[in-house]
């Protein structure tokens, strides 16, 4: 059983003394650009301070800063009253600022105990102390509850939340007292994420103090005691009270504006209604070991939601439905055509587009130019006597990219360096020039800002409208509810529910995906 320390490790600093961290002004440019405009961030010692902003509104070039990764151009950052700079990473670790990415930069073939001390071994004359460093890393897991966790397993096993758990035992090896948690919740499911709490309460019972980043507002409700919103590259707000502040209030300074309804209007008739046939049906599609039969239609106009935990065998289905896995038994059609099991490329030539959950590592070629992405499934479009019209693919990807609103603008410029919004537009893009039919998206909104997410809900709506079948995979209950027409909840690998998302509420779909029950 998991469970919170609650021993003290570090003293709670009395209300007189200074801040533990105090970030006043700072500016970052870039070639061309003014990344941070002056921001400020005041964070005390045992609190959890909350980083909000969209995508692009300077919060990683923020926390790069604040751990040595970037050197200001400006601005000050006191350190328990004290002026101090951080030339390197290292100058943040040595007075007790550790930051976990989103992506952990974690080594699979290494133990747990190897990557809790990679690069600051513990050794005596050139030899490593192995049982001492295993008795440390014990240590340091018990302190967060979480002493099931072998030190001696490859990291590679692990799930994703005991990586995460192994992460906070490597910052916390180096004393940490300020631990910054960059979209902790984004590949964890609803039991993970409230595990997670518990261990950022143990820490901050200690004594630590904990900025946390998220784009999920009813997180920061449940684990922030205060608000630092940035919006543009600089902070438009500080040391909000988390009780006090209205989650309106909290997008309004995030966007610049009110949003009334985040998901856009279905529509009064649903096209599904008057379209003869669907455009995609499955046919008691299975995979063995993954998820059971699965038989569902999709029309054109209509989306259709897989709600679930994570593990409940949605992507799994989908992966299926798109080829890159090969069915147990059952069958896929498009437009009344049987598709062969297993092939990719036969979807694709049928008009089905996926967009996959993790698109950073599957959807996206991340170091080649926006052009390159938009244009990789169309590329017969733009041949010419066996070479390719550069010139065109520029002219198309602008033109779809234009009507998605990808900024900044430029066709040119590395996926990379889009925020993760305008990166998800830039896959929607893609399917967009393709002309597709089915639309597959896995977590379309993962790591997304509220803003991007309302434009992300828009244009698959307008997809829909479009005459598009959408098949939506997302943990997040709301977000099921307010986008799709129609909902199949999943548990462990089986359908539980079917029913038009007007007749379910959140409430009944999370006793669905735990108990597994039909209603």
């Amino acid at each position: 059983m998991t469970t919170a320390p609650t021993t003290p490790y570090e003293p709670v600093p009395s209300e007189d003394a200074p801040p533990l961290l105090q970030m006043r002004g700072i500016l970052k440019r870039f070639p061309g650009v003014l990344a941070l405009g002056g921001v400020d961030l005041t964070v005390r010692a045992a609190e959890v301070h909350c980083l909000l902003g969209q995508n692009g509104a300077g919060k990683s070039t923020l926390i790069k800063v604040l751990s040595g990764s970037y050197q200001p151009d400006g601005g000050e950052i006191r350190w328990e009253g004290r002026p101090v700079s951080f030339p390197s990473p290292v100058g943040a670790i040595k007075v007790g600022i550790s930051t976990i990415y989103q992506e952990l930069d974690l080594v699979a073939d290494l133990s747990v105990t190897e990557n809790i001390f990679l690069g600051h071994e513990l050794s005596t004359a050139g030899f490593t102390r192995r049982g001492q460093a295993g008795a440390r890393a014990r240590e340091l897991l018990a302190r967060m509850g979480h002493a099931g966790i072998g030190v001696h397993r490859l990291v590679g096993s692990l799930s994703p939340a005991s990586q995460q758990i192994v992460s906070m035992a490597r910052a916390l090896s180096h004393d940490t007292r300020l631990l910054v948690l960059d979209e902790p919740s984004a590949v964890l499911d609803s039991g993970e994420v409230a595990n997670l709490f518990r261990v950022v309460r143990g820490l901050v019972a200690q004594g630590v103090a904990v900025v946390y980043i998220s784009h999920r507002l009813e997180e920061i409700r449940q684990i922030g005691d205060r608000i630092t919103v940035l919006k543009d590259g600089t902070s438009v707000a500080t040391d909000l009270p988390v009780s006090e502040t209205p989650t309106r209030e909290l997008i309004r300074l995030m966007t610049g504006r009110s949003i009334e309804y985040v998901f856009p209007p279905r529509p009064q008739e649903p096209a599904a209604l008057t379209t003869a046939a669907p455009v995609l049906e499955v046919d008691a599609l299975a995979r063995r070991g993954l998820f059971s039969p699965v038989s569902f239609a999709v029309h054109a106009g209509e989306i259709l939601g897989l709600a679930g935990l994570v593990g409940a065998g949605r992507s799994e289905v989908l992966e299926t439905l798109y080829g890159a896995r090969r069915a147990t038994s059952g069958s896929v059609r498009v437009n009344g055509r049987t598709m062969p099991n297993g092939s990719v490329a036969a979807r694709v030539a049928a008009g089905v587009g996926l967009c996959p959950e993790e698109r950073k590592s599957q959807g996206l070629l991340l170091d080649e130019s926006v052009t390159a992405n938009v244009t990789v499934s169309s590329l017969q479009r733009f041949s010419r006597a066996g070479f390719l019209d550069h010139h065109a693919e520029r002219v198309a990807a602008r033109e779809v990219t234009a009507s998605l609103d990808v900024r900044p603008a430029g066709v040119d410029r590395a996926v990379r360096t889009l925020s993760g919004g305008n990166q998800q537009k830039v896959v929607l893009a893609r399917w967009l020039l393709r002309g597709c039919k089915v639309l597959l998206l896995d977590e379309p909104t993962r790591g997304v800002d509220i803003g991007a997410r309302t434009e992300i809900y828009t244009l698959i709506r307008a997809l829909a409208d479009s005459g598009v079948a959408v098949v939506v995979v997302s943990s997040e209950v709301e977000e099921v509810l307010g986008l799709a027409d129609r909902v199949l909840v999943m548990r462990e690998g089986a359908v539980v529910h079917e029913a038009p998302a007007s007749a379910l509420d959140e409430a009944q779909v999370l006793d669905l995906v735990m108990e597994g029950a039909p209603a």
